[in-house]
């Protein structure tokens, strides 16, 4: 056989064993979160029509997505990104719902990353929308349950920056800026060149104190202080709605208790063009990138058809996986099994106490003893299986040793 076969194309990999067990655990556990917050699961294609996902749309770039055709020739795209689908979803069955949704779902997304970033292509998210509620208590309900949802997971120490970029169209509007040097003043912004920054703006009529402003984007990190602070800028209308909207989602925070957890970054621009209002990003040590992204997108619904404001999120669970174990924060799996080991003469016997423990809900793996194995040797299968107990069937009676 090729040995080839036997490998995984770059940037996807198996999962098995403790790893497999602990990704699922947590799973479970961020889901259980959702469910308590009312939020219903809903499941959408692993692959969707390419126009779901264009450049109108706002999602990931052409470039990055994989795409194929079908027999009729239509471009499929494997879905780079949970939210459109869901909006799709939303808009065709609950087009006349005019109260809010909230839908919470899991499954695998793919972007086809450069193989040099060393990215996963095929990622697991875990995430949920708020669909048909544009106020801040909204935002504050969902930013609440990402802290839930981290601290269920086992994380203790993370922060959620929280963006708007709503203050910077505000400022794009008054520079008076065409959507070419807007995306380019954009870029160099997210990327931090700020020379380039200040090269690009020389070429503006724009005046002294709006330039320093954008040459000052860096700084627009950290508490409610230096929010306070940008007040005292001469800010344009749609910019200082902006920090009034921060303002008011912080002290809704407060009442949840969550507010060590915040932190605000106006620097941080939208991830992807579909997000209208407020952005948001979960670190935690151990990895370099955001383990949850999500933000507000209240004009993708009506690209469907259904006009609703919306604002959800997705934990990368692969990510937040790394982040536990580079923290080394054991996932405690309750899950345990017990072997039962039987031979051919209890077999009747082995089979009807098994179906008894199982009716009872208890997980059972059940071996047929063989003679080119001894005891010590099935003992250490049960260890490598996470076993609870091990249980030999002996003349129709069973003994229980326990691990």
């Amino acid at each position: 056989m090729n040995s080839k076969l036997l490998h995984t194309p770059v940037g996807v990999r198996d999962i098995y064993g403790d790893e497999c067990r602990g990704k699922l655990t947590v799973q479970n556990r961020v889901h259980s979160i959702f469910h308590s917050y009312g939020y219903n699961d809903i499941q959408t294609p692993t692959f969707e029509y390419f126009d779901i996902f264009n450049k109108e749309r706002g999602s990931v770039a052409s470039n990055h997505m994989y795409k194929f055709f079908d027999r009729e020739g239509y471009t499929l795209v494997l879905r780079p990104d949970m939210t459109p689908s869901i909006a799709r979803a939303a808009a065709k069955f609950f087009m006349d719902e005019d109260m809010p949704i909230r839908f919470c779902y899991v499954g695998n997304a793919f972007i086809n990353n450069f193989e040099y970033q060393g990215k996963l292509k095929e990622f697991t998210q875990i995430g949920a929308e708020l669909i048909g509620d544009d106020t801040s208590d909204a935002d504050a309900e969902v930013i609440a349950m990402v802290v839930d949802s981290l601290l269920r997971s086992g994380l203790t120490e993370f922060q959620i920056e929280i963006g708007q970029p709503e203050f910077f169209k505000g400022l794009i509007a008054e520079a008076g800026l065409d959507e070419d040097k807007t995306e380019e003043l954009r870029e160099l912004l997210d990327n931090k060149k700020y020379f380039g920054v200040e090269a690009l703006l020389e070429d503006t009529a724009i005046t002294e104190d709006l330039k320093q402003v954008f040459m000052n984007f860096q700084e627009y990190v950290g508490t409610l202080d230096m929010i306070e602070n940008l007040r005292k800028l001469n800010l344009n209308e749609r910019s200082a709605a902006a920090l009034d909207r921060i303002e008011k989602l912080y002290n809704i925070l407060k009442i949840y208790g969550i507010e060590k957890y915040i932190s605000f970054d106006l620097s941080m621009l939208s991830m992807y063009d579909y997000y209208t209002g407020i952005v948001f990003r979960a670190y935690t040590y151990g990895t370099g990138d955001a383990i949850v992204t999500g933000g507000r997108y209240d004009n993708l619904l009506s690209q469907f058809g259904k006009k609703a404001p919306a604002i959800g999120f997705a934990v990368n669970l692969d990510r937040l996986m790394v982040a536990l174990s580079r923290q080394h924060l054991e996932i405690a799996d309750q899950s345990k099994s017990k072997i039962i080991l039987y031979s051919e003469s209890d077999r009747e016997v082995a089979i009807n106490y098994t179906k008894k423990l199982r009716d009872a809900g208890e997980n059972i793996i059940m071996v047929r003893k063989r003679s080119v194995h001894d005891m010590d040797e099935y003992k250490e299968y049960a260890k490598r299986y996470h076993a609870s107990s091990f249980v030999t069937i002996v003349n129709g009676e069973a003994v229980e040793f326990h691990l």
